[in-house]
């Protein structure tokens, strides 16, 4: 009984860790948290700046100094996991977001529109993620569930900046 107990508070204190304020010492679960909170928050201050294709391709360009973790042992998954994940990210995250970004033009610049997708798709995957994350943890190793997770967030980044710089372009040529 005391076992069973420890165990059960330890897994309920695991699932509501993500739940903790940002300001919190927490684990690098916690740490994911807050960079994603400074990123939604950046996002939407930069949707008052024109838009560049510097601006629309870096997030794709820096993410893939992630792929440097795979190089740790403990964090590598198999090819076919690996696919399945960058698959459910870009359908299952990216194509509402291909199909609710727009951009518009105001005098000389292109500007972003907001997208309130965005804001739902980032909690959805916060909540995909705090559901999934006692499941998964039951067949493959805590590093391999952040990899998952991270090819899962790559998958729906890397189809969606596409899609912005192709549309960007496009409508770059127009206005010249």
């Amino acid at each position: 009984p005391f076992a069973y107990r420890n165990a059960t508070k330890a897994k309920a204190l695991d699932l509501l860790r993500g739940l903790l304020p940002a300001a919190t010492t927490s684990n690098v679960g916690m740490f994911a948290s807050g960079q994603a909170y400074e990123g939604l928050l950046l996002r939407l201050k930069a949707a008052n700046k024109p838009a560049t294709e510097m601006k629309i391709v870096m997030p794709s360009l820096g993410m893939t100094a992630g792929f440097l973790m795979f190089l740790y042992e403990p964090m590598r998954i198999p090819w076919s996991w690996a696919l399945a994940a960058f698959l459910a990210g870009a359908v299952v995250f990216s194509v509402p977001l291909i199909a609710t970004s727009k951009f518009e033009v105001r005098g000389q610049h292109i500007y972003l529109r907001r997208s309130r997708a965005f804001v739902w798709i980032l909690f959805g995957l916060l909540i995909a993620r705090l559901v999934l994350r006692s499941y998964i943890e039951q067949y493959v190793t805590m590093q391999q569930t952040g990899s998952l997770f991270f090819i899962v967030a790559f998958g729906m980044l890397l189809p969606w900046r596409a899609a912005m710089y192709m549309r960007f372009r496009k409508l770059k040529k127009r206005m010249k």
